[in-house]
């Protein structure tokens, strides 16, 4: 067939413009993906290079060393030990079940122990050791060497766990450290990535919990190589963390312990604090408890039998506690009836055995009175009818205000857990809390420390290195932290007339050194270190009128825990302050008979900074201290240490 040449003339035209419209555009998608290709290899090269080198490098944190915790010598309190364990890889191990069977056969494992393991092996990635044993013996870790060939996946390895080689004498000072919980993360809010390593340890309680972000540290990081499973290949390089700063506290070692093994199985609290720089040397509430059981995590047995305990173990009742401080508070309304000019020194009171206010009587601890009485007197034999009529005349908001310039009713701060306030009460907090007006026999009551007024241990404590020096001394527990000295509590001077506390001073002088004074059988006979003190007895139930008609019950006829408490404050040597001392004995009946003879004991230890002569107890206590001493050395080997450090 002959083609006309026009018409193929026009079909070439046509099949031209066509090549050149696929051309353009095959040119236009090969010129685009060219500036794509070089847009992402030239001027995205960083970036690109970055995300690669992310997914074949990870970073890892290393957890740092914790700061150790020494007393004010430089002995240890708180410090890293090294801990033998023992993990596995799951994925390496194979047949998990029964390399732990085959382990088993070789050293103890904790049934309790394997189930952690277990629950975290489920919840963790089959490649990241799982820690089967903690705390294992030398001999255990060379078996599991021995046989390593045979425990595919197991691995032997070091680390540092805390350990408190004093025991009971600091659990509730120091406190203790434990795993990281969920419960802990929930309160802060932005944890570190170092708080989710898996038994990460962080403190729970007491100084290590107030502390924690000092003692913790900052976290190292290395980076590892790993393939496509998450698997480690290789170390590339590590960067050490900054391990936790050290501190020391203001604690005697030795006092402690002392303080610990003198208060024995008594419910009670013990404070010493030094009159010059308000350093606490001993802080003790008895009974303790050993805080290494807690730090890796205790049993669900021992636990219970703390908190089943009557005595309260875990309470830390120098510091949290508070009582009736009974007529230990007698020197707070006598100063504030001094400062206030309504009362003198030689103003006397007649003590019938009672003070009726309105249609109530109020009651003397001796039902036949004292007679007329001064203020020394009234101090030196407690007579509670004196402190009625002075409180009277004075009124709760003085007798309150100058409590609180004695360190009560105001939380002081120290980093240890649960410091309590103490209650100091006015007019304006029965109106505030109750709802009702203060009368005046809630100021009758107060005055004698009764009603609704409570301090702690150490707030008593504070009191009497107050009344000692005439400065606001403040309580120091941290005496450095890395090396850096901590400011003074000395405190400065709080106002009150010299005179006046002079007055007080020699009063409480004769209680423990006139014949006639509550605390004369637990005086001091050393002539440089004599005592001045104040016995208190707080009553923690109601004396119907009918059972003082009939002879109010001895407290040695009542079941424990409706017994007084026993109280007694005091600083040593009078004419020259250097320590305060309070003891509380919970239930202990008498402060003269049950905290007075532990407070002079405390205070001749602390005084001679160790076991005193026998010279300084009077004759008729020496052959029973003696055996006290012998007592106590044999039961607490860490006393027995002590004196041969000193040696």
């Amino acid at each position: 067939m002959k083609h006309n040449p026009r018409e193929l003339q026009q079909t070439h035209r046509l099949l031209t413009r066509r090549s050149l419209v696929l051309g353009g555009m095959q040119a236009a998608f090969v010129g685009g993906l060219a500036m794509r290709m070089r847009f992402m290899q030239v001027d995205q090269a960083d970036e690109f290079r970055l995300l690669a080198e992310e997914n074949r490098v990870n970073i890892r944190l290393i957890p740092p060393s914790r700061g150790e915790i020494f007393d004010r010598n430089g002995k240890i309190i708180g410090q890293n030990s090294p801990s033998y364990r023992i993990v596995i890889v799951p994925e390496d191990a194979g047949d998990v079940d029964k390399v732990i069977a085959d382990l088993s056969q070789l050293i103890p494992l904790d049934g309790e122990d394997l189930e952690r393991a277990r629950t975290e092996m489920r919840r963790s990635p089959p490649f990241l050791p799982i820690t089967l044993a903690d705390q294992i013996r030398w001999e255990d870790i060379s078996k599991v060497a021995v046989n390593a060939p045979a425990l595919p996946g197991i691995t032997p390895e070091v680390g540092l766990i805390r350990v408190y080689p004093r025991g009971d004498a600091f659990a509730h000072v120091v406190g203790y450290v434990g795993p990281v919980s969920d419960y802990d993360l929930k309160q802060l809010e932005d944890p570190e990535p170092v708080l989710r390593i898996p038994r990460f340890q962080i403190g729970k309680v007491g100084l290590e919990a107030k502390r924690e972000s000092l003692l913790r540290g900052k976290a190292g990081a290395k980076r590892v190589e790993v393939n496509a499973a998450g698997r480690v290949m290789r170390e590339l390089d590590r960067r050490e963390g900054q391990p936790g700063a050290d501190l020391q506290i203001t604690i005697d070692a030795d006092l402690q312990s002392y303080v610990q093994a003198r208060l024995g199985k008594e419910s009670a609290a013990a404070v010493v604090i030094d009159c010059e720089t308000g350093d606490m040397r001993a802080c003790v509430s008895a009974p303790g408890y050993d805080p290494n059981l807690f730090v890796r995590g205790i049993s669900v047995a021992d636990y219970r039998s703390l908190q089943d305990d009557p005595y309260r173990p875990l309470a830390n009742k120098s510091v949290q506690g508070t009582y009736p401080p009974g007529s230990t508070f007698k020197m707070v309304t006598a100063l504030a009836a001094l400062e206030a000019g309504i009362v003198g020194p030689d103003d006397t009171v007649y003590c019938p055995g009672f003070l009726k206010v309105g249609s109530r009587r109020f009651h003397c601890w001796k039902r036949g009175g004292h007679g007329y009485v001064d203020l020394n007197t009234s101090l030196k034999r407690s007579c509670d009818v004196y402190y009625y009529d002075v409180a009277l005349k004075v009124g709760i908001d003085r007798i309150s205000e100058m409590a609180n310039r004695l360190g009560l009713g105001v939380r002081h701060d120290l980093p240890m857990s649960a410091v309590a306030r103490g209650l100091t009460p006015n007019r304006d907090w029965k109106v505030r809390v109750h709802d009702e007006e203060w009368l005046v026999g809630d100021t009758a009551n107060s005055s004698i420390g009764q009603g609704f007024m409570l301090a702690s241990p150490m707030q008593l404590a504070v009191m009497s290195a107050r009344i000692a020096t005439g400065r606001s001394v403040t309580p120091r527990l941290v005496k450095s932290i890395g090396g850096v000295e901590q400011p003074s509590g000395a405190g400065e001077p709080m106002g009150i007339n010299e005179n006046n506390l002079r007055r007080i001073r020699r009063a409480m002088y004769s209680v423990s050194n006139d014949r006639r004074g509550t605390a004369y059988g637990s005086r001091i006979i050393e002539d440089a270190y004599r005592l001045a003190g104040k016995t208190g007895t707080s009553q923690v139930r109601n004396i119907t009128a009918a059972e003082r008609a009939a002879g109010v019950i001895r407290n040695s006829d009542l079941p424990w825990e409706r017994r007084d408490h026993a109280l007694f404050v005091c600083f040593a040597p009078y004419d020259n302050p250097k320590y305060a001392v309070s003891v509380v004995v919970e239930h202990g009946g008498g402060g003269s008979k049950a905290a007075a003879p532990l407070a002079r004991d405390i205070m001749l230890q602390a005084l001679y900074e160790g076991p005193p002569p026998l010279e300084a107890y009077p004759a008729k206590d020496r052959e029973r201290i003696k055996e006290l001493q012998e007592r106590l050395e044999r039961e607490r080997p860490d006393l027995r240490r002590s004196g041969s450090d000193r040696a």
